[in-house]
């Protein structure tokens, strides 16, 4: 009996390492065992391969090499950024509607003010004119959507800020940019961009917030004083090499990786729309990264589709979660007003690196038998 093939369509939620990266960590789980933070040999060794792979993230983010903070992973990363800046300046935090829970969790905890976006899920300029003043100390704006892959305009908010609000910070959650987008411009638009490495080929566990010179930032960790006080604890010297490997890489390889992956995200929108009726891609192509395809079903429910997928081996997830026994619209559509018909039948594939023809091709032949089921089921 031949195995179900399997076509991996979740890249935003992890990315499969590349192979160099899992190189490059390997001897740190073995002969390179030194705690950086010691004095000996074996301790200068790990110190060198963490201030080499601090130099390569520099050189890939266009920043100094000192403005690069290690972190656990994203969310931390966010956080260091949103509480750590709440801590020290006090004031108030600012985030759209559609951001990551990392930060519209944190920006709602500490009582900060949350602002809407447009269709495509990207904030409102206009709107968030209204939502600065002088008590503003941080604005948070994702780089790139995690749900349906629109670019923001950080260049745009900036502007804003520079007239409504001049002593607060830029942060961006730039961790769905990497693959797809010059970091570089980024990282000289904000003040504090974070990363996280499993989502552009390297290992899970290990994160960056870019800190810009200048920026002070309360620590949310405390003891042996690492990461020059911002972010004390053991470094995880494997996890750190293969970060600033993968990152290099897909730096380097960007461009071939926008045109080839783009290529293939067309035909597998293009196929999806062709073959299933009373389907709608969520936003436009020129408005999102090249990786990204979401799309809603009408007459679908997500949970069900996403049963029937894996079972034919397709890897993908839905913007919707369970609450309550109940699918209810993932709080990004919901911002995005996102009709409700559609909404509770999306679709979140998305391509990487390691994606083929063969994916969407087998894609193509699961999904729209996938929505035809669920479509008969309902109507009978």
């Amino acid at each position: 009996m031949n195995p179900t093939p399997v076509a991996y369509l979740d890249h935003a939620a992890t990315t499969p390492m590349r192979p160099e990266a899992l190189e490059a960590m390997l001897p740190f789980y073995g002969e390179r065992y030194g705690n950086p933070s010691g004095s000996h040999r074996m301790a200068r060794d790990s110190r060198r391969a963490v201030d080499e792979a601090r130099d390569t993230m520099a050189a890939a983010l266009g920043c100094r090499p000192g403005e690069v903070v290690f972190t656990g992973c994203g969310t931390e990363s966010d956080s260091m950024a949103i509480l750590g800046t709440l801590r020290r300046r006090g004031g108030v935090a600012v985030c759209s509607s559609a951001e990551h829970h990392a930060v519209l969790h944190v920006v709602e905890h500490t009582g900060g003010r949350v602002v809407g976006v447009d269709p495509c899920g990207r904030i409102d300029l206009d709107v968030l004119a209204d939502a600065l003043d002088g008590d503003v100390s941080i604005v948070s704006v994702m780089a790139v959507n995690n749900e349906v892959g629109s670019v923001s305009s950080l260049d745009g908010v900036a502007e804003l800020m520079r007239s409504k609000a001049p002593n607060a910070l830029l942060h961006t959650d730039a961790i769905q940019a990497v693959t797809w987008l010059d970091m570089r411009g980024i990282t000289a638009t904000a003040d504090l961009v974070s990363l996280s490495a499993h989502k552009f080929g390297g290992p899970k566990g290990v994160g960056v917030l870019v800190v810009r010179d200048g920026v002070a930032l309360e620590p949310l960790l405390l003891g042996g004083g690492q990461e020059h006080d911002r972010r004390s604890g053991t470094h995880n010297v494997a996890g750190i090499v293969a970060l600033a490997t993968a990152l290099r890489i897909a730096d380097t390889q960007r461009a071939d990786d926008v045109a080839r992956i783009g290529a293939l995200r067309d035909r597998l929108v293009d196929g999806l729309l062709a073959q299933v009726p009373d389907s709608l891609e969520t936003v436009p192509r020129h408005a999102k990264v090249a990786g990204s395809a979401h799309v809603c079903f009408a007459g679908v429910d997500s949970e069900s589709l996403l049963f029937l997928a894996d079972d034919g081996g397709v890897c993908a997830s839905a913007a919707s979660a369970c609450a309550s026994g109940a699918m209810e619209p993932s709080h990004v559509l919901a911002a995005m007003g996102t009709a409700r018909t559609h909404a509770g039948g999306a679709l979140r594939l998305t391509l990487g690196h390691t994606s083929t023809d063969a994916d969407v091709d087998h894609a193509l032949t699961v999904i729209p038998a996938a929505v035809q089921r669920i479509r008969s089921r309902s109507s009978s």
